[in-house]
C-alpha cells in the first residue's frame, strides 16, 4: 500500500510504524516531498519502529509483503506488475504530485488490492490519487489530528474533503484497521466472482435483490438491472470498509443505518472519467461527426445535445470545447445547448462550478488550455463561453422521461454498468431521443449490437453511431417503473418445486401452446395485435412494407368470412361463427375449419378488442369411384346446401354493407372527405407533438430549475458580498472609464460622502473628505498604463494612515471598463511600525548586554583555566547554561520566567531525579533570569565536580520563598563526600558572587559544612 507524506510527516510516520504489527502481511510504499538530507532521517525513524526491512526503491524491485520501501530524492516511482518503476524528475519541470503519480500507477496495477494513506503534508498532493484507488475498489485513508500530528493538514484536508476517503483517523489507529482488513480479506473472495461457487452466486444475488430494494427506498433509483459483479464489487468494497464479514450482517446494517446506504450509492455512482478519454475516439468525432450537425443550420436554430451519466462533467466540457472549435470556423453560428444530466446530485455541483485541479487536465492540449481555461488558485476553471451552452440537471435515464429532438446523445462507460436487461431498455431510449439520423456516442466497450434495428455503425471502432429512420412518427419505449419492476430476486424467491398458482400457470402454459386452437387478437378496425402458435396456416404475410392488418394477413378463403363475422359481433355483441373450406393445391382435399370472432373479456382499456379462433373440423377429400354414389351424393347435397346457406348470409352480408356505403357515399362528398383527410393528418401530427411536448416540458423543467439555482446562488453570491463588505470594512468605490460611480461599499461614505443617490455621478464632483488632489490624474493614469498604483497618504488632522490602491476593473473578457478605488486605513500598521522601530532598538540593546556577558564569561574562564580543552569545556558549558535561560525566555516573549521552570531546566542537563526544586510560582524578569540562570549552572557544574552530584548517592535540594518583595533561595547539598572549605576562591564562587550582588543587587551567604555545600542569596523581586 502506498503512504504519501511531506517532509514535515516523518513523525506521523514515526507514529504509524510504532503501532504497526511485526508481521502485517503488507508492503509499504512511502512516497514523499523529501530534501535531500531527509531521506537518511526516514529511514533511521522507520526502522526503529519495526523489524521490516527498509529499502530505498529501486528499478525493477519485486514488491513483497513486509517491506518497506522509500521513493529515493529526484525520482518519480510508480508500479506496474507487482514491481516498482523508477524515472529520474525532468530538471525543468519538476513533478509537483508525486504522491498522485504512485496512487494512480498502484490503482491501475492493484486494483481491489490497493490501499492509499494520505498523511501530514502541504498542497494537495494525494488527492486525485485517492480518486484513482477509489475509482478501482481500493481502500483510501487519511490523518486526522490527534497524537501525532498532522503537522501540516493541507494533504488530509484535502483528500477528506473530496469525499473520496473510507477511514479519516489518527496514524496510531491506523495499523489496527489495516490488520483487520487484512484478517477479513479471505470472506470477500467470490462474492463478486459467479463462475466459482454455485452457493456464492444465489447468495451474491439474493443480497443485490435486497440491497437494491433498499437503495430504490431511500434514494428513489433502481439498481436492479446493474451488472452483478459490477454490483457486487463495489458491496464488497463497503464491506470491508465496514468490517463485516457476512452479507447477512452488511444487509442489517444497511437497514439499521440509513447513512450506509448513501455511502453504498455513492460508491455505486463512481465511474472513471476524464477530459477527452480516448483521445482517438473524440477525434473521429469532431472530423466526421461534429461538422455534420452544422450542416444547413441558421442562426435561428438550435443544436442539440445529451450527455446521460456525466458525472463530474469533463465529459460534457470536452464535447463543448469541440463544438466551439467548429463555431468559431462559421459565418453563420447557431446555438448549442448540452443537456448533461446525472442522479448523483454532489457531481452535478462539482460540474457546474467547471473546477478542476491542473492535475486532472493531463489529456488537454495546451493550445486549449489557453484558450478554454482560466487559471484560478492551484485550479482551471472552464471558461464561460463554454460553460453558457452547458445545462446541468438530475435526471434518471432509467426512470425519467428522455429529452428528444437530439441531434447527438454521447453516453460513454455508463452502459457497462447495466445488465442486459436494462440496456434493451435505455439504448431505445436514446433511439427515441434522437432525431432520424442522430449520432449515438459510446464508450470502447460499448456497444449497440443487439439493436441493429435502431442505429446503423458509423465507426465501429470508436463506437459512433447513426439512429436509423423506420418511417412515422417515434414511440416513447417503455421505461422503468421503479414501482413494478421486479429484480432477478423476485424470480429467485418463488418456490422450487411446482405447487399452487405457479403448477396452474405452468399447465396451463402447456395446454394453450399444445392444444388450443391457433387465435388472434384484432381491434374493430381489424388490426392484429397478439398472435398465438401455429396460425401460420390461416395468415400469410403480404408482399410490400410490414402490415398487422387482419384481412390482409388471412388466406382468401377466410376474407369474406372474417368481415361478415366481424361487423356482426360488433353490433351484436355475441360470438359469430362461419365454417370454411380451406383446400389444398391439388384442389381435391382439403380441412373444413371453424372460425369464430367473440369480444375479448377482461380489462382492454378503452378500446374493445376481438378474439378470432380457428379450429379445424375435419379433411375433405372428392371422391372418384362409383362406390358409394349414393351417399356421396346426399353428401354432396348436404355441402351444397351448406355452401347455399353461408352464400345466401353473405350476399346478405354484402347487399347490407353495400347499402350502408351507398348510404355513406351520397351522404359524403369530396370536400368532407378532404377535412377528413386533414383531420386525420392533423390527429397524426398533434399526437407526435403531444409526445415532443412532453420532452418540451422537461426540458423546460430542467432550464427552470437551472435557472432557480443561478437566481439562488446569485441572491447567495450578493448576500456573501454585502457580509464582506461590512466585515470587512474596506471602502472600495468602483468607477467606469468616464469615472462615473458604478457601486461603492458602505465605509466608502467615510471618505468620499457618498450616497445610494450618488450612483451614476462623476466622483470628482463630490466634495469628500479624503485629501488626494492627485486622485483624477492617478486614476487616468492606470487607464493608460494598466497596472495597480498605490500611494500612502500623508496622515490628516486625526492621524490616520490611509493606503490608496487603484486596480482596473476587468471586464469578461479581460478588457479595462473602469477602476476600483480601494481605501485601507493603516493606522494601526503605522503603530506598528513605530513599534518595531523600538523592539528593534531594545533588541541591539539586548544583544549588546548579552555579548559584554559572553566576553566577561569568556575572559574570566581563560585567566583561570590550565588549558585550551579546560577552557573550552568550561566556556561552553556556562554558554549552555545561558542559552538554557534565553530559551525560556525566548517561550515567553521576553516578559518573564518562573524560577521553578529556570530550575528544572538546569537540573535536567545534570540529572532530573538528583535536583529537587520547591517553592511557590515567582516570575522572574529578563536580567534577574538570565542571572540566577548562570548562578544555578555554577553551582550545578560545582556540585558535579566536587560536590554531591559527584557521587552516586548524593543530591541537591533546592527551595525558595518570597519574604515581602524578596526572594530567598537556598541550595543545599546532601550525601555527598565531605566538604572542606577552601583555601581561596576560585572564579566558580567569585562568578555566582559578582551576579548576585552586581547584576542582581543581591545578597549571598556561602557555607562549608562537611555534610554539604551551601548556599542562600536574597534579592529584591518585582511583583
Amino acid at each position: 500500500m502506498g503512504i504519501g507524506a511531506s517532509a514535515g510527516g516523518i513523525p506521523a510516520l514515526e507514529g504509524f510504524f510504532r503501532h504497526l504489527p511485526e508481521d502485517s502481511g503488507m508492503a509499504f510504499i512511502i512516497v514523499t516531498h523529501l530534501s535531500p538530507e531527509r531521506p537518511s532521517q526516514l529511514h533511521e525513524v522507520v526502522g526503529r519502529y519495526t523489524s521490516n526491512p527498509v529499502s530505498v526503491a529501486e528499478d525493477g524491485a519485486e514488491v513483497r509483503p513486509n517491506n518497506v520501501y522509500v521513493m529515493p530524492e529526484g525520482m518519480i516511482l510508480t508500479m506496474a506488475d507487482g514491481r516498482l518503476r523508477l524515472r529520474p524528475e525532468d530538471p525543468i519541470h519538476r513533478e509537483r504530485k508525486p504522491i498522485d503519480v504512485f496512487f494512480a500507477s498502484m490503482a491501475e496495477d492493484q486494483g481491489e488490492n490497493a490501499v492509499g494513506i494520505v498523511m501530514s503534508g502541504g498542497d494537495g498532493d494525494g488527492t486525485l490519487g485517492v480518486k484513482a484507488i477509489k475509482e478501482r475498489g481500493g481502500i483510501t485513508m487519511a490523518q486526522t489530528g490527534d497524537g501525532s500530528g498532522p503537522r501540516n493538514p493541507e494533504m488530509p484536508h484535502s483528500a477528506i474533503a473530496s469525499g473520496l476517503i473510507d477511514f479519516a483517523e489518527p496514524v496510531e489507529r491506523m495499523p489496527e484497521k489495516l490488520v483487520r482488513l487484512r484478517a477479513d480479506i479471505d470472506a470477500f473472495v467470490g462474492l463478486a466472482d459467479g463462475e466459482k461457487d454455485r452457493r456464492r452466486i444465489d447468495e451474491a444475488r439474493q443480497l443485490q435483490g435486497d440491497i437494491a430494494r433498499l437503495l430504490r427506498s431511500h434514494t428513489g433509483h433502481d439498481f436492479s438491472g446493474y451488472k452483478d459483479k459490477t454490483f457486487m464489487r463495489r458491496v464488497e468494497r463497503r464491506m470491508k470498509v465496514v468490517q463485516l464479514t457476512t452479507v447477512d450482517a452488511y444487509l442489517q446494517r444497511l437497514k439499521d443505518h440509513p447513512g450506509e446506504v448513501m455511502a453504498l450509492f455513492r460508491d455505486l455512482l463512481i465511474n472513471v472519467t476524464n477530459f477527452f478519454r480516448d483521445s482517438d475516439a473524440f477525434a473521429t468525432l469532431k472530423s466526421q461527426v461534429i461538422p455534420n450537425l452544422f450542416v444547413g443550420r441558421g442562426a435561428d436554430e438550435t443544436i442539440r445535445l445529451w450527455v446521460p451519466g456525466c458525472a463530474t462533467g469533463e465529459e460534457v466540457y470536452s464535447l463543448g470545447i469541440l463544438m466551439r472549435e467548429e463555431m468559431d470556423g462559421l459565418d453563420v453560428v447557431p446555438k448549442v445547448q448540452i443537456f448533461a444530466t446525472d442522479i448523483d446530485d454532489e457531481a452535478l455541483g462539482a460540474a457546474r462550478a467547471g473546477r478542476y485541479p491542473e492535475a486532472l487536465l493531463a489529456g488537454v492540449a495546451p493550445e486549449r488550455l489557453k484558450r478554454f481555461f482560466r487559471r484560478d488558485g492551484a485550479s482551471l476553471v472552464v471558461s464561460k463561453e463554454v460553460r453558457e451552452m452547458c445545462i446541468f440537471s438530475p435526471h434518471s435515464v432509467i426512470s425519467d422521461p428522455p429529452f428528444s429532438r437530439m441531434d447527438l446523445v454521447s453516453c460513454r462507460n455508463l452502459l457497462i454498468y447495466f445488465g442486459g436487461e436494462l440496456q434493451d431498455r435505455v439504448i431505445p431510449t436514446f433511439h427515441y431521443a434522437l432525431k432520424p439520423g442522430g449520432y449515438l456516442f459510446l464508450g470502447t466497450s460499448e456497444g449497440v449490437s443487439r439493436h441493429g434495428d435502431l442505429f446503423a455503425p458509423l465507426d465501429k471502432q470508436h463506437r459512433i453511431f447513426q439512429s436509423r429512420d423506420h418511417g412515422g412518427p417515434r414511440r416513447l419505449p417503455m421505461t422503468l417503473d421503479a414501482s413494478a419492476s421486479r429484480t432477478r430476486q423476485d424470480v429467485a424467491e418463488r418456490p422450487s418445486d411446482a405447487t399452487g398458482v405457479q403448477l396452474r400457470q405452468q399447465v396451463e402454459t402447456q395446454v394453450l401452446e399444445r392444444h388450443a386452437p391457433a387465435h388472434v387478437v384484432i381491434t374493430h378496425e381489424g388490426d392484429a395485435l397478439y398472435f398465438s402458435a401455429n396460425t401460420g396456416r390461416y395468415l400469410e404475410m403480404p408482399r410490400g412494407a410490414p402490415n398487422r392488418h387482419i384481412f390482409d394477413l388471412a388466406r382468401r378463403e377466410f376474407r369474406a368470412d372474417l368481415r361478415a363475422a366481424l361487423r356482426e359481433t360488433m353490433e351484436t355483441g355475441r360470438p359469430a361463427a362461419r365454417h370454411v373450406l380451406m383446400l389444398d393445391r391439388d384442389g381435391a382435399t382439403g380441412n373444413m375449419i371453424g372460425m369464430s370472432i367473440e369480444p375479448l373479456d377482461g380489462p382492454t382499456g378503452n378500446e374493445t378488442l376481438f378474439l378470432v379462433l380457428f379450429n379445424p373440423l375435419g379433411k375433405w377429400r372428392q371422391s372418384g369411384t362409383d362406390e358409394g354414389a349414393e351417399a356421396e351424393a346426399h353428401e354432396a347435397e348436404a355441402a351444397l346446401e351448406r355452401e347455399l346457406r353461408d352464400v345466401r348470409e353473405r350476399l346478405q352480408s354484402t347487399v347490407e354493407e353495400y347499402e350502408t356505403a351507398l348510404e355513406e357515399v351520397k351522404s359524403s362528398n369530396e370536400e368532407l372527405v378532404s377535412v377528413n383527410e386533414e383531420a386525420q393528418s392533423t390527429n397524426e401530427e398533434l399526437e407526435a407533438s403531444r409526445e415532443e411536448m412532453q420532452s418540451l416540458n422537461e426540458e423546460l423543467s430542467t432550464i427552470n430549475a437551472e435557472l432557480e439555482r443561478s437566481v439562488d446562488r446569485l441572491d447567495s453570491a450578493n448576500t456573501d458580498l454585502k457580509n464582506l463588505y461590512a466585515a470587512t470594512r474596506i471602502a472600495t468605490v468602483f468607477l467606469d472609464r468616464d469615472l462615473v460611480i458604478r457601486n461603492f461599499t458602505p465605509a466608502a461614505g467615510a471618505f468620499f460622502n457618498i450616497r445610494d443617490s450618488d450612483i451614476g455621478r462623476p466622483l470628482m464632483d463630490l466634495a469628500g473628505a479624503l485629501q488626494y488632489p492627485d486622485l483624477e490624474a492617478e486614476v487616468r493614469k492606470v487607464f493608460r498604463s494598466d497596472n495597480l498604483l498605490e500611494r500612502r497618504l500623508a496622515p490628516d488632522d486625526d492621524g490616520l494612515h490611509i493606503l490608496v490602491r487603484l486596480v482596473p476593473y476587468r471586464n469578461r473578457d479581460d478588457g479595462i471598463d473602469g477602476v476600483v478605488i480601494t481605501l485601507v486605513d493603516i493606522s494601526s500598521l503605522a503603530q506598528a511600525e513605530e513599534q518595531q522601530k523600538v523592539l528593534i532598538s531594545e533588541l541591539n540593546h539586548r544583544v549588546k548586554n548579552m555579548l559584554s556577558v559572553v566576553i566577561s564569561i569568556a575572559n574570566a574562564t581563560r585567566k583561570t583555566s590550565s588549558s585550551m580543552d579546560e577552557f573550552g569545556e568550561r566556556l561552553i558549558g556556562r554558554l549552555h547554561g545561558m542559552s538554557r535561560a534565553y530559551s525560556l525566555l525566548s517561550r515567553s516573549d521576553w516578559t518573564k520566567v518562573a524560577i521553578g521552570d529556570l530550575v528544572r531546566a538546569e537540573a535536567e542537563a545534570f540529572g532530573a531525579d538528583r535536583i529537587s526544586a520547591d517553592g511557590p510560582e515567582i516570575a522572574l524578569t529578563p536580567q534577574q533570569a538570565l542571572s540566577l540562570g548562570m548562578v544555578v549552572h555554577e553551582m550545578a557544574t560545582n556540585a558535579a565536580k566536587y560536590g554531591a552530584l559527584s557521587s552516586d548517592d548524593g543530591r541537591v535540594d533546592v527551595v525558595w520563598q518570597a519574604d515581602g518583595d524578596r526572594l530567598r533561595l537556598k541550595w543545599v547539598e546532601k550525601d555527598g563526600p565531605e566538604v572542606h572549605s577552601p583555601k581561596r576562591k576560585g572564579f566558580g564562587l567569585a562568578l555566582i558572587e559578582g551576579q548576585i550582588r552586581s547584576q542582581m543587587d543581591g545578597d549571598a551567604e556561602i557555607s562549608f559544612p562537611p555534610a554539604g555545600f551551601m548556599l542562600e542569596l536574597s534579592f529584591r523581586i518585582e511583583r
